[in-house]
């Protein structure tokens, strides 16, 4: 096998790996975002969990895209790892779906399909259709590759040595061994599949040793969300942990019925395929995973709580405040990183609405526990802040899907809006500590107008978080609705406190902090506003950041 033939063949892997991760990517970047909401909304019940992650993985066409993106919402508190386990059984079924496309054998139309690729991808303006462009192109490229591949294989029929290392294989415990160790390094299961679908095809393997490099494949497939689960929370550990207790539980199984009816089981799949090597490689990946998920399906209770004896304990926390859904504010999966940061910027959110309610509550009733509360609530919304818009720079920095992308440069302006809101209630409660050292008081009609704007102001920000978090405009008229009166009421109040004052109804100290206060209600209504549109209407930035 002369040079020009090895460089010949490692380009062609090259090609189909790089066709594949160009296919995987641009699915992902394509129809992440959407698919990631369904597998947040569909995994409460295992089953249905199963389902989606055979769905998902079957579209996005990588099992570690989706493991990966399972460990991360598991690390974020998004998902459960009872939930985690059915996508997890299902991602092992979907990622062979690959194997069977493969062992379709379009090389012949291969070059066709890279010209639409190449065109839609250069000449189309079109994000989306950019990355469905990238998808058509890379599923091109991945059939030239094995075309490639194929062809520069005939070549090494006629190296002894190879041939020799080849024919070793024979024992199970070295093709397992194998198996993983390319899955490890190429971290692609599906890709190793090809690679040994392609090889038996050419009869450089003997059929009856594939079943042992696939199972040497499913636990290589472990590599990339152990590796993820690294920077996470324990139950991220654990997540990656039930991935790798189901495929080396299951392929024990597999092991031992193989060596039990080894020829029995290939001869009949071969039948099955008609006589398709490829297709037979195809099959036997599908059919051993379906067996994997039916026997373990019941017992993945067990080995849920299997995770927590070899991960003991609970997180301890560094820092004094918790980050609930980024963590370290380290990116395991760009699929799920706007999300994770949504979900933070909802729980900033939900802080800075109590801190406002308490700081109004003890504006009017002069509570000074409740002041140091509300100063204490300040300095973990001005921490989120801080961790958030930290966490942001860096998920700008990678590439998201279309739909994230697009929304990525709204986060920045909600985050600054939820903590002027934080520094608003912080001056509520400066006010309530001015009345206690100044002994100014507010007459009871004065409270009651407080407290019905305040109403006012926290429903509108309750509708302004919810719109953000679902992307939703269900409450779009509300919020107008209650701007408006809000606006209007703040006028009115105005108008009503200079009356006041020209009759000496009150006395200017407490016409002052009223009239400082109704103001700043009436703006935290307008950051409520920008929070709620900003999503829907993202390249408009908010008025507030040029206005304070």
């Amino acid at each position: 096998m002369s040079i020009t033939e090895v460089f010949t063949l490692f380009g062609g892997l090259g090609f189909f790996l790089f066709g594949m991760k160009l296919m995987s990517e641009g699915l992902e970047k394509a129809a992440g975002a959407k698919m990631r909401g369904i597998l947040e909304f569909f995994t409460q019940n295992r089953f249905i969990g199963m389902i989606v992650g055979i769905v998902f993985t079957a579209i996005i066409q990588s099992s570690n895209a989706t493991t990966v993106m399972v460990v991360s919402f598991v690390n974020s508190g998004l998902m459960t790892l009872m939930q985690a386990t059915g996508v997890i059984l299902g991602a092992n079924i979907g990622t062979t779906v690959t194997g069977q496309l493969i062992a379709f054998n379009l090389s012949d139309i291969a070059p066709l399909v890279v010209i639409i690729g190449v065109v839609m991808v250069m000449f189309c303006k079109k994000q989306g259709v950019k990355k469905i462009g990238e998808v058509i192109l890379g599923f091109g490229i991945l059939f030239m590759g094995l075309r490639i591949m194929g062809e520069s294989m005939e070549a090494v029929k006629e190296s002894p040595k190879i041939l020799e290392f080849l024919g070793s294989l024979e024992s199970p415990f070295s093709a397992i061994l194998v198996g993983f160790l390319i899955t490890a390094v190429l971290q692609s299961s599906s890709a190793t599949v090809g690679i040994i679908l392609l090889m038996v095809s050419q009869g450089l393997l003997e059929f009856i040793i594939c079943p042992f490099m696939i199972l040497g494949c499913n636990i290589g497939s472990c590599v990339s969300a152990l590796a993820a689960s690294l920077s996470g929370k324990k139950d991220a550990k654990r997540a990656a942990l039930i991935h790798l207790l189901f495929n080396v539980i299951g392929s024990a199984i597999m092991f031992i019925i193989l060596l039990l009816a080894l020829k029995p089981i290939t001869d009949a799949l071969v039948y099955i395929s008609g006589g398709n090597m490829a297709r037979a490689v195809a099959n036997v990946h599908t059919l051993m995973k379906v067996f994997e998920v039916a026997v373990l399906f019941p017992f993945m209770g067990l080995i849920v709580k299997a995770t927590y004896k070899l991960v003991p304990g609970t997180d301890e926390t560094e820092d004094e405040y918790e980050l609930r859904f980024i963590g370290k504010g380290n990116i395991m999966a760009p699929t799920t990183a706007f999300s994770n940061g949504v979900h933070e910027i909802e729980h900033m959110g939900r802080i800075a609405i109590e801190n406002l309610k308490i700081s109004m509550h003890t504006l009017c009733e002069l509570d000074e526990e409740e002041i140091e509360e509300v100063y204490k609530r300040e300095e973990y919304i001005d921490f989120l802040n801080r961790k958030i818009t930290d966490y942001l720079v860096k998920v700008n920095e990678i590439e998201l899907p279309i739909a994230d992308g697009r929304l990525i440069g709204a986060l920045f302006h909600v985050v600054n809006d939820i903590e002027r809101i934080g520094d608003h209630a912080e001056n509520f409660a400066d006010s309530a500590k001015d009345r206690i050292e100044r002994g100014i008081e507010f007459s009871e009609k004065a409270k009651k107008q407080l407290h019905d704007m305040t109403e006012e102001v926290i429903q509108i920000l309750e509708y302004s978080l919810d719109m953000f978090m679902n992307r939703s405009p269900r409450h779009m008229q509300d919020i107008l609705n209650l701007e408006d009166d809000i606006d209007e009421r703040e006028r009115k109040l105005q108008r009503a406190h200079v009356k006041r004052l020209t009759k000496n109804k009150c006395t200017p100290e407490a016409g002052m902090l009223f009239s400082d206060t109704i103001s700043g209600l009436e703006r935290v209504a307008d950051h409520a506003t920008n929070i709620a549109f900003a999503i829907m209407n993202p390249d408009t930035a908010s008025e507030e950041d040029e206005e304070e």
